[in-house]
């Protein structure tokens, strides 16, 4: 489908994000097939009201789709109505007629400095079954996903030639819309990369991944994410401290440190200042709960006047 291709082509989509689209629209198009008692024309769909629109949605909602999803569907069907109006075919005004779902921002939930530390260190994983190339491979994952703020996907995207070791203090990573950016690489991760390529027992290409699976192959980031589930039981940590909440962490500790918003947006990758905020949100959230906790007039809010 041509929309599909432009996605793809001049929005630069991921291939996932393109796949749900298509998705969306095929369930849209089936939904239209017994609202409207047929299989719907273009002419059908730019007659469209508000309200079959909505009844879509209304539909979704009842088969357990959350605001999160209705929302990325409700854009798929914006997009297709721009494709529709762009090739001259009418444009179908009720898409945008519709308002975004809201959803419920949940804040981050970072771990303390500490357990993060310990998530990063090889050492904590002695006494475990697996080849010790493998242990310092995690160790070298996850502490890039702290110390430099990095998603999964970005981690093993790094090429080996690009791996920051010895003197190279940065790594050039290609983030959510293809966008790259360039971030700082401290001395202790560059450490735990260099060990992990002192165990590898495998030859790494310099165009091949800097990090591979057991077999030699791309590393999936479904491992780190099984890795980081056994780490949490050895620390007694929560469910939520998963990879990505070593991102989060990141960005808090930077923040609760007087670290910059803006320089933070940019060493996450974040296209929008708000979507950093969060992080201020969450910092503010921690020094409210320390203020309550332990300043004479916050106890005496609590307990009311004496």
């Amino acid at each position: 489908m041509a929309w599909l291709s432009a996605l793809a082509r001049e929005r630069r989509l991921s291939p996932k994000t393109v796949e749900a689209y298509r998705r969306d629209l095929r369930q849209f198009l089936t939904f239209l097939t017994l609202h409207l008692g047929g299989a719907p024309s273009i002419k059908d769909v730019l007659a469209l009201k508000p309200l079959d629109v909505r009844a879509f949605l209304a539909a979704r909602r009842n088969e357990g789709v959350e605001s999160r999803s209705l929302m990325r569907q409700l854009a798929a069907l914006r997009s297709f109505g721009r494709h529709l109006e762009r090739e001259g075919l009418g444009a179908p005004s009720a898409f945008s007629a519709i308002r975004t779902p809201k959803i419920a921002k949940n804040l981050p939930r970072p771990l303390s400095p500490a357990n993060a530390v310990a998530l990063t260190e090889a050492g904590l994983r002695a006494g475990d079954t697996r080849e010790p190339w493998i242990l310092a491979r995690d160790a070298a994952v996850l502490a890039l996903l702290y110390g430099a703020g990095l998603r999964i996907s970005e981690a093993l995207g790094i090429r080996r030639q690009d791996a920051p070791i010895g003197a190279v203090d940065a790594v050039t990573v290609t983030g959510k819309g293809a966008k790259r950016r360039t971030v700082p690489v401290i001395e202790p991760i560059r450490r735990a990369i260099e060990n992990y390529l002192e165990l590898c027992p495998y030859h790494l290409p310099a165009q091949g991944p800097l990090f591979v699976g057991a077999r030699g192959g791309p590393l999936s980031p479904r491992m780190i994410q099984l890795a980081v589930e056994e780490l949490r039981g050895v620390l007694g940590l929560p469910a939520s401290a998963t990879p990505h909440a070593l991102r989060h962490s990141f960005a808090t500790h930077l923040l609760g440190r007087g670290g910059d918003l803006r320089a933070i947006q940019e060493l996450l990758g974040h296209a929008s200042l708000s979507t950093t905020q969060m992080y201020t949100k969450v910092d503010a959230a921690r020094l409210m709960s320390a203020y309550d906790a332990a300043h004479p007039r916050a106890r005496g809010r609590a307990s009311g006047p004496r």
